[in-house]
């Protein structure tokens, strides 16, 4: 089956740089559970401090608009219940800002999307993933 390759980035709402710690590894592992879920798989991500950057492949049957309203709805639901200070801060219950960016691989070439995910660092420090 032919998949559909996706470069695929979202941010935090006023891109707050709250992506740290146990609400960054809860972010991943709710992205990768709807991943899974949906038979997309995760070929690259980078999780920075107040954006994600996947590359995926996803099956023709799912549009990247439902993949990603879904990551984005259930990670901020369960963001919010899980974390009350985020809660608090973004009281208006949005986690994620409107919107998100993706474009296939086809005008640029897949090493490249590759290249600079892996050089693309979580913070200024370096530490990535």
């Amino acid at each position: 089956m032919f998949y559909h390759r996706y470069h695929i980035v979202w941010s935090t709402k006023y891109r707050y740089k709250v992506l740290t710690g146990a609400l960054r590894l809860r972010v991943r592992d709710i992205c990768r559970q709807d991943c899974r879920e949906n038979e997309v798989d995760i070929l690259r991500g980078v999780l920075s401090c107040d954006h994600v950057h996947m590359f995926v492949s996803v099956p023709p049957k799912i549009a990247i608009s439902d993949l990603v309203r879904k990551m984005k709805g259930r990670s901020s639901h369960k963001v919010q219940q899980e974390f009350p200070v985020i809660r608090k801060r973004y009281w208006g219950c949005r986690f994620w800002g409107g919107g998100y960016f993706s474009t296939t691989n086809g005008a640029i070439t897949e090493d490249i999307v590759l290249q600079y995910l892996e050089n693309h660092s979580a913070d200024p420090t370096g530490a990535s993933r």
